[in-house]
């Protein structure tokens, strides 16, 4: 049993290891944080859930060390198509091979070989320590100071003490009930079947998403793997066979072999936690909010509060960063989590149309805007709007580049063809459009950072296309690529900036 004491017996305690928190936990262990993750189950669950990711998700895993092992597992979607009742095509929302964070906008993959990736990456760290099968019981105080945490395995009960504790286990989450709080509906409830096949037939498919918008048989399709399916069904009175639901896309008069991997029934919500913090108890992923998943960001969005969270987790710790600083992950993640929730719920009533008087012309509203010239294309854009402006975005101009993510191409640097991330590493960086003025390199110096030139990064023209793009002469990127400052093209340095200056500030240097 661990003996209770004053201090922390660990810096971070992360319950839970699903996804997002063994990719916390990575995180933070790239950093040099050390953390603990308690998880009930003995392994990895084995049957498939999540299914899709996007190029923001795959820049976050490429952070924790496993970009290149998931590229291996992925297959690169179209996008999403909107169907009417006799499967004819309302809609496409293209999703490109090639985003701005350097990997295919939608990608396709099995969440058992993800879960497996991020376990190999977490034994490579000394800093990580997995206890499965152990049952959390408490959690507190958590308002100033040391975190309980009391958790029962085969021996008995335990006792430790942590810096901060990260909750990421799940919509049933014990920490949200600990730091007291409460969902917020936000109106979307249905039953769903969700079936999981392999099969060597040849399923019609786009190789992307289809939502079939059919008020009385909804249903979502997609092409998983080589010879995985995925069919999403809204729950009618009575039990169908799998066969007569999925017969449209299977080839006429087929009779060969397919194997349902899994045939399970959920209850997609759409709801979001009224706080997420307390002290140093967060929530992460669906402890956080809930989303159906009709444009494939339940776990995506779990992926970003980690990666959003864990660099300021470990400014705080290592750097001696303001406590402030840790209060900036809800005031920037949550109100992205609503942005998706809603998003999707738009989404679940394009296809069910409703069930009330005015479902028919809704139908009639959606199939008319699909029409409408650009705005598919719009539509299939990322799905992350800029950050609001606050403490760590200092937004000049509306349209500006503050708030938003730095692209990250495929450049040359010391003689090797690197993405833009390796070579940045992890801490903040100052982007310039040219050779660095005087004042910006002694800003940087004082800052202990580097000022790089993007025309000295030997990529294809993206970079300076960019800043150029939006007006800016330098940025400050933030540790998660987030444009947090911009001297626009005339301008000299980061002028009036006090607010970022102040939070981050430390004794040995202001970054």
């Amino acid at each position: 049993m661990i003996v209770e004491r004053d201090g922390a017996d660990v810096p971070v305690v992360i319950i839970g290891a699903g996804p997002v928190g063994v990719t916390a936990a990575v995180l933070l262990a790239r950093r040099g944080i050390r953390t603990l993750v308690l998880e009930r189950h003995q392994d990895i669950y084995s049957l498939p859930r999540a299914v899709a990711a996007d190029d923001e998700v795959r820049r976050i895993l490429q952070a924790a060390g496993v970009g290149e092992e998931f590229t291996a597992i992925a297959r690169p979607a179209n996008g999403l198509r909107l169907l009417d009742a006799r499967h004819r095509v309302m809609a496409e929302f293209r999703r490109t091979r090639h985003g701005r964070h350097g990997y295919p906008q939608t990608s396709m993959f099995d969440q058992p070989e993800l879960e497996r990736l991020l376990h190999d990456a977490l034994t490579q760290h000394p800093e990580c320590e997995l206890r499965s099968g152990v049952e959390v019981t408490g959690i507190g105080p958590g308002t100033a100071g040391p975190v309980r945490v009391t958790y029962r395995d085969d021996d008995g009960e335990h006792k430790l003490w942590a810096e901060a504790v990260l909750g990421c286990d799940g919509a049933n989450s014990l920490t949200r009930e600990a730091i007291g709080a409460v969902w917020e509906d936000l109106r979307f409830e249905e039953r769903w079947t969700v079936i999981d096949v392999r099969t060597t037939a040849d399923v019609r498919c786009w190789e992307g998403v289809d939502q079939v918008c059919d008020p009385h048989r909804p249903a979502t399709f997609m092409r998983v793997g080589e010879d995985r399916y995925r069919w999403e069904f809204r729950l009618r009175d009575g039990q169908e066979p799998v066969r007569e639901l999925i017969a449209p896309w299977l080839p006429t008069s087929y009779d060969g072999n397919f194997e349902v991997v899994r045939e399970t029934q959920y209850t997609f919500r759409a709801r979001l936690a009224d706080r997420w913090r307390s002290g140093r108890v967060f929530l992460l992923g669906d402890a956080a909010h809930l989303t159906p998943p009709f444009i494939g960001q339940g776990l995506c969005a779990g992926l970003r509060d980690a990666h959003n969270l864990t660099w300021k987790l470990a400014r705080v710790f290592q750097e001696g960063a303001d406590e402030r600083l840790l209060e900036t992950y809800e005031s920037e993640r949550k109100p992205h989590a609503r942005h998706v929730i809603r998003l999707a719920v738009a989404m679940g009533w394009a296809m069910t149309g409703g069930q009330d008087s005015a479902a028919a012309i809704r139908r009639r509203a959606l199939a008319a805007a699909c029409r409408i010239p650009g705005l598919t294309t719009a539509a299939g854009r990322d799905l992350s709007p800029p950050l609001t402006p606050g403490p760590l975005v200092r937004r000049r101009l509306r349209k500006g580049l503050a708030g938003t993510h730095c692209p990250q191409p495929w450049i040359t640097a010391d003689g090797r063809r690197s993405r833009l991330d390796e070579v940045l590493g992890a801490s903040f960086t100052i982007l310039t459009s040219t050779d660095p003025s005087p004042s910006l390199n002694a800003l940087a110096h004082g800052l202990g950072i580097r000022a790089i030139p993007v025309t000295g990064l030997g990529d294809d023209g993206t970079l300076a296309a960019w800043l150029r793009a939006g007006r800016a002469e330098a940025v400050l990127l933030r540790p998660d690529r987030v444009v947090m400052d911009v001297v626009p093209t005339g301008g000299r340095d980061f002028t009036g900036s006090p607010d970022w200056a102040s939070l981050l500030h430390t004794a040995r240097s202001p970054l």
